[in-house]
């Protein structure tokens, strides 16, 4: 009996054994292949490294309208009139990814553009690729269409900005935000991680534009062709001081110039020269990201060209305005809930629009974002508008006015 039990403990061990030897075996054959995937991991084909986002944005701007003349063309062209139903805002798919170690591509088209009467038409917004200087790509060289680096709300993506519209005194800068050319980007890859995680927390960062950029474009804005043979430089310092308590504080100056061909003028308006005028500004960003509380001004100053009403000319003239937002970031179990509060000004003019329209803005803005998960978010917007603009066919145009704006934003 005694050696029966023997013989049985026996076999069990040898089972154990040789079982153990496999699966160590194995373990060090599965090991032994990822390490040399590893280490050739830049040999992996390129598509294997490309990720693929993107967000729909649908708007409704007809509720508690008081004024049916009162619109925004750069800001929404379904605000105002007799076109303010639902619309398809935004419908956007990115593709990104590294190449190899050095070279990142950066692809964005948008279904939902718009060309004269057409509606959701597909346009490229970005495409361009970053080539890295360095192993840890602190020093970025960028080609092709892409934002120009001037002001915060300007660059942050409207996936991510509370208001559903970007402010006029910094976004009459360059229409679409985005310009073809060469930008050179700096950054410590501490602050790059730290832009990075200011998006990912939804603390409603811009992303990584580096902590210095400096840059030369074309100047007469995406999807445009040059119209002279003058490009516009750009610089942006921007910098995010960790202070007490957690609490992020980014400070930013920016500028450009160059010269600017307006493309849209009615016959028996008096322009200079080839319609070719200086344009140039600098801006001041300050930035307190809500952790809960937050806070977001900029303002500029500058020349370019605007209309005259009273001798029918394309003037070159000083422009300045800026705005501020307070907001707070509730969170409620999975749920996050934004309330804002904004005021915009400008005064200047519109070179992207017919006649390099003359403007002057006052708004005040209020509502809440309301995330119910991540990929589902509401946006309500009051806003009361108080708005000159006027061109060669519509003079003293001034309109005021108040409504309500809606949209929802699925994310993927």
């Amino acid at each position: 009996m005694k050696k029966s039990i023997i013989a049985v403990i026996g076999c069990i061990i040898t089972i154990y054994t040789t079982n153990s030897q496999n699966v160590d075996s194995k373990t060090d054959s599965i090991s032994k292949k990822e390490e040399k995937k590893e280490i050739l991991g830049i040999q992996k084909k390129w598509f294997e490294n490309i990720s693929l986002r993107g967000y729909v944005q649908v708007r409704y701007n007809g509720l508690l309208e008081t004024n049916p003349d009162l619109g925004c063309e750069q800001c929404d062209k379904t605000w105002g009139g007799d076109n303010n139903g639902f619309s398809l805002r935004r419908g956007r798919i990115v593709l990104s990814g590294d190449i190899n170690e050095h070279i990142y591509v950066y692809i964005q088209p948008d279904f939902a553009s718009s060309a004269s009467s057409t509606n959701n038409i597909l346009q490229i917004r970005d495409a361009y690729f970053d080539v890295s200087l360095d192993s840890k790509k602190e020093y970025r060289v960028r080609i092709g269409q892409s934002k120009i680096p001037y002001g915060f709300e300007n660059l942050q993506s409207s996936q991510n900005r509370l208001t559903l519209d970007r402010n006029d005194a910094l976004n009459s800068a360059v229409a679409n935000e985005r310009d073809l050319g060469i930008l050179f980007y700096w950054a410590p890859a501490k602050k790059r991680a730290l832009f990075s995680k200011l998006v990912k927390d939804g603390l409603k960062g811009t992303g990584d534009y580096g902590v210095f950029g400096l840059g030369i474009y074309n100047g007469q804005t995406a999807n445009r062709p040059e119209a002279n043979k003058n490009k516009h430089i750009v610089a942006r310092i921007s910098y995010p001081f960790e202070l007490n308590r957690n609490q992020i504080l980014e400070l930013g100056l920016q500028g450009y110039t160059g010269k600017y061909v307006v493309n849209s003028i009615t016959s028996t308006v008096i322009t200079k020269t080839d319609a070719e005028y200086l344009d140039q500004r600098v801006a001041a960003s300050i930035v307190l990201y809500p952790k809960p509380f937050g806070f977001q001004a900029e303002y500029n100053i500058g020349n370019g060209p605007e209309f005259n009403t009273r001798n029918n000319t394309i003037e070159q003239k000083k422009l300045y305005g800026g705005y501020a937002q307070v907001f707070y970031k509730i969170d409620i179990k999975k749920q996050t809930i934004l309330p804002f509060v904004k005021y915009q000004m400008y005064h200047g003019g519109k070179k992207h629009e017919l006649d390099a329209r003359s403007y002057s803005v006052n708004d005040l803005e209020m509502g809440f974002e309301w995330q119910f998960f991540k990929n589902l978010e509401i946006v309500a917007d009051y806003t009361i508008a108080n708005r000159r603009y006027e061109d060669a066919v519509k003079r003293d145009n001034h309109q005021k006015g108040n409504l309500l704006r809606l949209q929802v934003q699925m994310s993927f």
